[in-house]
């Protein structure tokens, strides 16, 4: 064994004893909320993206179907191969529907971050990052050649400050989440716009966890706030509420044409399948069509398994939209929670370390519009059971 082999094995060791070893699940969907293993074991999932069970929408299956007479990838990148014509239906879908001049397709919803913050920004420019952002945007920031400032998480106070006591010799950008994809809160959007107007910054805004979520025709955080027009730059995924696969960005066609020009994971990546973007096409007709009947189920579910919770004294981070983080603080409890729930035929997400800080591990729950009111209900009293379990165990 090599000194490398060595050295990875001892890490890996040491991960194991922290609590924080990581494995994939071999699993296949069935329908939108229930998974099997490969022995056919059945588990409800509660830890999955797919807020809005598009994922096997029947208009959706058949668009992915008869995309296949298109063949079933694209074979190059845009720039050297061309694409599908139904990309270009898909940029001027999500443009409408994100109330933006133009848009831009990328392979992933991390891609798009890497690929608009590496694109864009430059030497003498400024970021100024909310602390609880995604990791694809603070890893645009660590590979992007311009300086960041970290506020406190949705502290207004402290990005005013950093605003005013750092010269900026090329552009400021504000970036921020739109829904934390940890926490569930939604960031302070009036308030991001008056200081990026008061201090001439561009402001950026991550909705990956708002589209099919918020905003009264699921177009997210602006729509949330009646704010639409005001965000310079929106980017979002295709892969969690649209039930498909790949990512955007939504702005002035200034940026998008710049975009095409100077990013380097756009231009260097093979383009997405017909697929896929067939897929996205047929669930963003649907959302947008009839957002009420997708967010009203979304959130009347949301709503319940929160009360329940609540009234079964679990303790869970606060707030309205369908990420319910359940706070555990060690990573080994977190794990061993998700574990008992999984005995229990219950899929949840144990989230430890690096995703979160050390002392927050958490179970992320994930409710989605799917999700049958006996589900839900089944799965908050299997966890106010596990809960108290565990509860009075960490307590002897």
């Amino acid at each position: 064994m090599s000194t490398l082999e060595q050295n990875l094995k001892k890490e890996l060791q040491q991960i194991k004893k922290q609590g924080l070893w990581r494995e994939i699940k071999a699993l296949r969907f069935v329908t939108p909320v229930m998974a099997i293993d490969r022995v056919g074991r059945k588990y409800l999932v509660f830890s999955s993206n797919n807020y809005l069970g598009l994922t096997h929408a029947p208009e959706v299956i058949a668009a992915v179907k008869a995309a296949t007479e298109f063949g079933t990838g694209s074979t190059g990148s845009r720039l050297t191969t061309g694409c599908h014509f139904e990309a270009n239906t898909l940029e001027k879908a999500v443009a409408k529907f994100k109330h933006t001049e133009s848009a831009l397709l990328f392979n992933t919803g991390y891609m798009t971050n890497l690929g608009v913050i590496y694109g864009l920004l430059k030497q003498n420019d400024v970021v100024f990052s909310d602390e609880l952002n995604h990791a694809s945007i603070i890893d645009g920031c660590r590979i992007s050649k311009a300086v960041v400032k970290v506020y406190k998480h949705s502290d207004m106070r402290d990005l005013e400050r950093l605003l005013e006591n750092h010269h900026v010799l090329g552009q400021s950008y504000i970036i921020t989440d739109g829904v934390f994809s940890m926490d569930g809160d939604i960031a302070n959007l009036p308030e991001l716009v008056k200081l990026a107007k008061k201090y001439s910054a561009c402001l950026y805004v991550d909705d990956a966890h708002a589209v099919g979520v918020i905003g009264e025709d699921g177009s997210g955080t602006a729509a949330y706030y009646g704010l639409e027009g005001q965000v310079d730059l929106q980017v979002g995924t295709l892969s969690k509420a649209l039930g498909s696969e790949g990512g955007y960005v939504a702005g002035k066609k200034v940026f998008i044409d710049y975009l095409i020009n100077k990013s380097r994971p756009f231009i260097f990546s093979t383009a997405l399948s017909p697929g896929s973007i067939a897929a996205a096409n047929a669930a963003l007709i649907l959302l947008a069509n009839n957002p009420k009947r997708y967010l009203n189920k979304l959130q009347s579910n949301t709503k319940l398994m929160r009360k329940l919770l609540a009234d079964n004294g679990v303790k869970v981070i606060a707030g309205e939209t369908p990420i319910i983080p359940i706070i555990m603080g060690e990573a080994k409890l977190a794990a061993r929670f998700a574990h008992r729930l999984q005995e229990e035929g219950i899929l949840v997400s144990a989230i430890r370390p690096p995703t979160v800080r050390i002392g927050l591990s958490r179970i992320r729950l994930t409710i989605t519009a799917a999700h049958s009111e006996e589900e839900i209900r089944f799965t908050a009293a299997k966890i106010a059971t596990i809960w108290q379990e565990l509860k009075e165990g960490s307590d002897k």
